[in-house]
């Protein structure tokens, strides 16, 4: 299922009725909670198969669409995490993938691929910090090359620190630091952040979005943001930076995204301990 975060609630009401225990669905990518939100509409249209569900981390191609029919490939990511629900039908989801994508590796949950979500760290911050110039040029310049300068980084490196810190709360096997993905999706090897997008030939040629009614807000801080700000606050934790890029999303879109996007309500997961938690992501129930 490769559609925006957005759109994984309709596919699932519009799958729920032919669903069954032998198909395998795969949100390419699933970005924060995606295969449990997916899960959890499945149940509640009614469908109570074993169906399979599964995340990619992040989406296999650094890409951007040309046209109404036509994308370029800036570069294929050289190892992308998946997980299922539950996580023991990871390896078969994986293998299964293997065959026409080798790039798939298997993580150890859906706590690992929803947690190390980089869409989050640099979508919003990076469209956020660069709205003048998005509506003043219609986004003539390079996303990454040029929207990310050292102050710009130093944003980026505040929201990594903060998602990586919810990540560890939450017992995540493997925490990857931006820095860390970079070197592991891209083979970008460097010492801070800045540099090492700028190192990176994937990124070369990306422009940034023509308009600042763009996924990398209206999908990413709903569907990302909103999730791992949820989760801190389970924990006590403070993130103030990605509270904070929530905040200026709401008032410029006149929205509430804590409202509409995947807030523990919505994930079925309000008012339950960690080990609840852990249990649901890793295992599909408590």
């Amino acid at each position: 299922v490769v559609v925006p975060a957005n759109g994984h609630i309709s596919i699932a009401q519009r799958c729920a009725p032919f669903l069954n225990e032998k198909q395998i669905v795969v949100l390419n990518p699933g970005r924060t909670c995606g295969a449990l939100e997916f899960l959890n509409i499945l149940r509640k249209e009614g469908n109570k198969k074993d169906v399979t569900i599964a995340e990619a981390q992040t989406f296999i191609y650094a890409s951007r669409g040309m046209g109404p029919a036509a994308a370029r490939i800036f570069r294929i990511k050289q190892a992308i995490p998946v997980a299922a629900i539950p996580s023991r039908k990871t390896e078969m989801v994986v293998k299964k993938l293997n065959v026409a994508f080798p790039e798939f590796i298997p993580a150890a949950s859906v706590i690992e691929t929803s947690f190390n979500n980089m869409g989050a760290v640099f979508h919003p911050s990076i469209t956020i910090l660069n709205l003048s110039r998005i509506e003043s040029t219609m986004g003539n310049f390079q996303f990454y090359i040029e929207g990310v300068t050292q102050s710009v980084a130093k944003i980026l490196e505040a929201v990594d620190k903060e998602r990586v810190m919810v990540a560890r709360k939450l017992k995540c096997a493997n925490v990857y630091s931006a820095i860390e993905w970079l070197s592991m999706a891209y083979n970008v090897v460097e010492d801070n952040l800045f540099d090492a997008i700028h190192s990176n030939p994937g990124y070369v040629g990306i422009m940034a979005p023509r308009t600042i009614n763009v996924r990398y807000i209206t999908e990413d801080v709903p569907m990302s943001l909103v999730p791992i700000s949820e989760f801190g606050k389970i924990f006590g934790l403070k993130t103030r930076v990605i509270d904070s890029l929530i905040d200026i999303a709401n008032s410029i879109f006149k929205k509430d995204f804590r409202e509409s996007g995947r807030n523990l309500s919505r994930l079925g997961l309000e008012g339950l301990d960690l080990s609840q938690i852990r249990n649901i992501l890793i295992k599909g129930k408590k």
